[in-house]
């Protein structure tokens, strides 16, 4: 039934002019007001990614969106100058290091938040 079907991803925000400034100007990616009153955001070769608002907005416990980029490193410092702040884990199975890069424990990885606290990472590409 689905086989053919283009799924695509959502998910809620606590304010849009907050999530459309963060996603356009820092993130640098496509925003779309959508007539029904959310953002489309578009990134080349995916399917638009909806973003609505949510009054009682609770931010995710999990990743929402993944970003591949040639070089975590080179893209977290890109995206630290544009005053974005990574997580820092010092868990058992999972530790990043001081500029909160997972290295060594499968994909090179690095999780920041959005303006309403839900988790996105940069994943390198190999």
């Amino acid at each position: 039934m689905f086989k053919k079907s283009k799924a695509f991803s959502s998910f809620s925000v606590d304010n849009l002019e907050k999530a459309k400034e963060f996603y356009g100007s820092i993130l640098g990616l496509e925003v779309k007001d959508n007539p029904m009153g959310i953002l489309e955001l578009h990134i080349d070769g995916s399917s638009p990614v909806m973003v609505y608002p949510k009054p009682n907005h609770q931010a995710a416990t999990f990743t929402v969106l993944n970003f591949p980029v040639q070089y975590v490193e080179n893209a977290v410092t890109e995206l630290e100058e544009k005053g974005v702040h990574f997580e820092h884990y010092d868990d058992e199975h999972l530790k990043t290091d001081e500029k909160g890069i997972l290295r060594g424990q499968g994909p090179v990885i690095a999780w920041f938040k959005d303006p309403a606290g839900n988790i996105l990472s940069i994943v390198e590409t190999i």
